[in-house]
């Protein structure tokens, strides 16, 4: 496979192939809004969307540090499923039937993103195949049996387990034992999706300032280096970039994901793969792959690199590692050995939000007007749609216009978590988690056993995951 002539960074594949947006004008100064929204990727874009569809007179300004998608938003891999992080752990904390309620919420917003491209016009190379994850070792096996069960058991009861010819009849992942599937998911375009939804929010009449970082957000007021914006409501839609702005750098750890993309490929690679339904395709390792075929014809893979720079520190425009690139490659030819002679066009990295307990939230401070929500765990491309009508609610709930809804009884609205640990016992922690998962993937791979590497369930335990 060659890699020589692979594009490294440069933001995303998804930039490459749909070019960067004209620049948006910055803060010109000090103002005033009604909502002031920070952070243009999807959950800024989608609360812009619901909260103006919702009050049409609303003055609402998005201030974005970049330009829209710049962070997770426009480099992920193009998952609209119906996973959230969290969920067990709401289970435990409010009951069984509050994680349930919270799991049909997501598996509507599947159906809400769909609606709500479609209305607006947004083609985003949407295509609903649902979300197949496999297995390929014993003790991965086991685990998609238990994890079937448990989200049969939170309501998924159109959900469907394959044995291995089932699966590969599906998509012919070499040495797949079984695998599970639900409808509740599509492949997407992430950046057709935000820029489309970027310029459906600006003809409702959002301002959006690019080029404009914000550097502290405190009550009623968002400092950027341009300006200040005043306003009743102040909303942080930062996800993996919430450990820039001042106070916040514990909040959220920026955890890093990197992905590679193939060339378009011939019928004959696809007649030996399959892949027909077009799902969006994931593991059960405990360092994950994910992956999707694209609308050209291509495959985009992603997984863990670096998992994390020191002091909470992001990439510049998504440069990964050979390494990384590597790896991948290596992923991609295990499960597909037909690509071994094709060409990786592009790699690229981004970060994404991970709180303490791994656990997505919403939150409105209604004593101070501050709002927030992330902590996607990677799961974003759904969850920010969520999170934005629930942001939409809360809002109109506290300034009097409608009471509690259906969403903001949910069971992650106003979940708190303690902050991570100072460096350098954060940067130890992710970084030995994660060879922790390495090393136990690795003896999984030969190990006929059929339960889980011990080293891994420690990892769970110390990273605070269950």
């Amino acid at each position: 496979m060659s890699t020589g002539s692979t594009v490294n960074g440069g933001i995303s594949f998804w930039y490459a192939d749909q070019g960067t947006p004209p620049a948006r004008e910055p803060l010109p100064g000090d103002t005033t809004a009604d909502v002031c929204i920070v952070g243009g990727g999807y959950t800024g874009l989608w609360t812009a969307y619901y909260l103006k569809k919702a009050v049409p007179f609303l003055n609402i300004t998005v201030l974005e540090a970049k330009f829209c998608g710049y962070g997770a938003s426009g480099r992920n891999g193009g998952w609209l499923y119906n996973g959230i992080a969290g969920r067990d752990r709401y289970a435990k904390l409010h009951g069984h039937e509050a994680a349930v309620r919270l799991q049909q919420a997501m598996n509507e917003t599947v159906d809400e993103v769909v609606r709500v491209a479609a209305e607006e016009g947004i083609d985003a190379d949407i295509h609903r195949g649902g979300v197949l994850e496999v297995a390929y070792t014993p003790a991965q096996l086991a685990r998609l049996k238990d994890f079937h069960s448990v989200e049969i058991a939170f309501g998924e009861t159109d959900r469907v387990l394959r044995g291995a010819r089932e699966t590969c009849e599906r998509v012919n992942v070499t040495g797949a034992v079984g695998s599970t599937w639900t409808p509740h998911g599509a492949r997407l375009h992430p950046v057709k999706l935000v820029k489309g939804l970027a310029a459906t929010v600006e003809a409702l009449g959002v301002t959006i300032h690019e080029s404009t970082p914000v550097t502290e957000i405190a009550p009623k007021h968002a400092h950027t280096p341009y300006g200040t914006v005043r306003a009743p409501y102040v909303l942080r839609c930062t996800e993996g970039f919430t450990a820039s702005l001042k106070g916040q750098r514990r909040t959220w750890l920026p955890m890093n994901s990197s992905m590679i993309v193939t060339e378009p490929l011939p019928r004959s690679v696809w007649d030996t793969i399959g892949w027909d339904g077009r799902e969006t395709l994931g593991d059960m390792a405990h360092a994950y792959m994910y992956a999707q075929r694209t609308a050209d014809d291509r495959i985009a893979l992603g997984g863990r690199g670096v998992p994390y720079r020191f002091g909470s520190a992001t990439d510049n425009d998504g440069r990964t590692r050979p390494a990384t690139v590597e790896a991948l490659r290596e992923i991609l030819v295990r499960f597909f050995p037909t690509t071994a002679g094709a060409r990786i066009d592009h790699a690229w990295s981004g970060v994404l939000g991970v709180p303490r307990d791994w656990c997505a939230t919403v939150t409105l401070d209604r004593s101070t007007g501050l709002g927030w929500a992330g902590g996607y765990v990677g799961s974003g491309v759904a969850t920010t749609n969520l999170a934005a009508r629930t942001l939409r609610d809360l809002i109109q709930q506290d300034s009097g216009q409608s009471g509690p809804t259906e969403l903001t009884e949910l069971p992650w609205v106003g979940h708190k978590v303690r902050r991570w640990e100072p460096e350098p016992f954060r940067w130890i922690g992710v970084h030995g988690m994660y060879a922790a998962y390495r090393a136990a993937d690795r003896r999984e791979l030969t190990s006929p056993r059929a339960g889980t590497d011990p080293v891994a369930k420690v990892a769970d335990r110390l990273a605070g995951r269950h």
